[in-house]
């Protein structure tokens, strides 16, 4: 379902589904969970707005599409893969500068929450 979040004061429009028993909210590339039991909320590490220089599965799903190889150049909010979870698409994107050092994941792959799928070599500048 398409849900209205409001992050920082500013509004935006989000994918969110209900799945044994988590809240599952993706918004621009970003994965939070909410259990529904306890209510206590944390963040998947799946996108732009940390310093993580690994792009890991928000969720469990299917690789669909890689968007950029070993070497390549990227930034920050880049998308550099893309997967399907739950019968929506996902777009995960990176949260450094850097360069693409290894792609652990082939389209088609079936990936469980958590697996680190790209690793970012972080840009020397920073």
């Amino acid at each position: 379902m398409e849900v209205k979040v409001r992050i920082d004061g500013v509004d935006h429009k989000a994918q969110a589904q209900l799945m044994k028993g988590t809240l599952w909210v993706h918004v621009n590339g970003r994965t939070f969970t909410m259990d529904s039991g306890t209510g206590q909320k944390s963040r998947k590490k799946a996108g732009a707005g940390g310093s993580s220089d690994t792009v890991s599965a928000p969720m469990p799903g299917k690789v669909t599409k890689l968007l950029v190889q070993s070497g390549t150049a990227v930034k920050v909010g880049q998308a550099v893969l893309v997967m399907e979870a739950m019968k929506m698409e996902y777009t995960l994107k990176c949260e450094i500068d850097g360069t693409i050092d290894s792609i652990s994941c082939a389209v088609g792959d079936q990936v469980a929450l958590g697996k680190a799928l790209v690793k970012i070599k972080p840009s020397a500048e920073k």
